[in-house]
Order: C-alpha cells, then structure tokens, then sequence
C-alpha cells in the first residue's frame, strides 16, 4: 500500500486551488496591492498564486501532521478534500463575508484507535502550524535583506499558522482540541 495515493495527491491540489481562488480577494500579493485594476471584480493571477503560496502550507502541512504521524504510530490515514468545507468558503467570498471559517480537508483515521494514538495523532496538525510560525518569526528576526514580498509572505504565514494553532485546539468537537485533551484524559486517568 502507497503512503500517498494519488487520489489524495489531486485532492490537495484541488484544495489548495480552491485556498487561493477563496482568500485572494483577502490576501492580495505586494505587487499588486496598489494596482487598480487587481482590485476590480476580475480574476487575478498574481493574487490567486501569493493567496494560494500564504495559506495553502498551514493548511496542507497541517493535514499532513495528522497523516503521517497517525501512519508512523501504526494508524491507518487517508487525506479526503471536504468539497461542502470548500463551498462554505467560496459561498462566504461570494458574499463578501468579513471572516472566512470553513474547514478545507480532513485526515480520516480507520482501525481501533487507542488512547495514545489519538492525542498523538490529533496534536500533530496543531504543531505543525506552531512549527510553521516559529519558521517564519525565525527568518523574519534573523533574515536583513528579504524583498517586500517574501517579509509580507512569511509575516502572513506568521499570523496564519498561529491562528490554526490555537483555533485547532479549541477543546470542543470536531476541533483537534477536543481528541487531544479527552484522549490524553484518558491517557492519564
């Protein structure tokens, strides 16, 4: 069996194009911030692409967490794309919604789970966000000669990844939050 199918393989390409079509109304690349016409109702390449590179990583990497991790702990994973998820997000930027929540893909996990790969699988996607933050505030303080455009990208990647960290460990379901803490509840008692 292959680790990565390429089912999942089209399915995060086609979440990751829906990412940038969603939040490049939002998320607007340097170089064309001060153009007129990017700000017009038309389709903007420049923006779809800085949208799509500024959130897809969070999002897929997140993802991933929870994939490979759950593989390495014997668990077994499927990535699937949540077509309704991506719909609520492109409903909300049709109506030009001031927020955007909507949840893009998941990892399904089969076979009996223990207690022990449940938190492990759970808190993977939450700390692959605060890894991605650490990695963009790291070269943000240390890197002097980034263009305007990479410090705008890793800025934003910054603020993203911290968000998905804490909103995913929200302890409520179907956040991640809620299988860490009830899973390591019932690691501890």
């Amino acid at each position: 069996m292959a680790i990565f199918s390429l089912a999942e393989l089209i399915r995060l390409v086609i979440m990751t194009a829906a990412l940038g079509y969603i939040f490049m109304s939002y998320i607007k690349s340097p170089s064309t911030i001060n153009d007129v016409l990017s700000s017009s109702k038309s389709f903007n390449w420049q923006d779809f692409r800085f949208a799509a590179l500024v959130t897809a990583p969070g999002i897929v990497l997140h993802e991933m967490g929870h994939k490979f991790v759950g593989l390495a702990v014997g668990v077994q994973t499927e990535f699937f794309t949540s077509y309704f998820g991506l719909f609520v997000g492109v409903f909300l930027k049709w109506i030009s919604s001031p927020f955007i929540i909507f949840a893009p893909g998941y990892v399904s996990l089969s076979g009996a789970l223990t207690e022990t790969q449940v938190f492990l699988t759970a808190l993977a996607g939450p700390l692959m966000n605060l890894l991605l933050f650490f990695i963009a505030y790291l070269i943000l303080d240390r890197k002097t000669n980034l263009t305007r455009s990479q410090a705008v990208a890793l800025h934003l990647t910054k603020q993203i990844n911290m968000f998905l960290f804490l909103f995913n460990l929200i302890p409520f379901p179907p956040f991640d939050g809620y299988k860490v803490f009830t899973s390591l509840f019932g690691i501890i008692f």
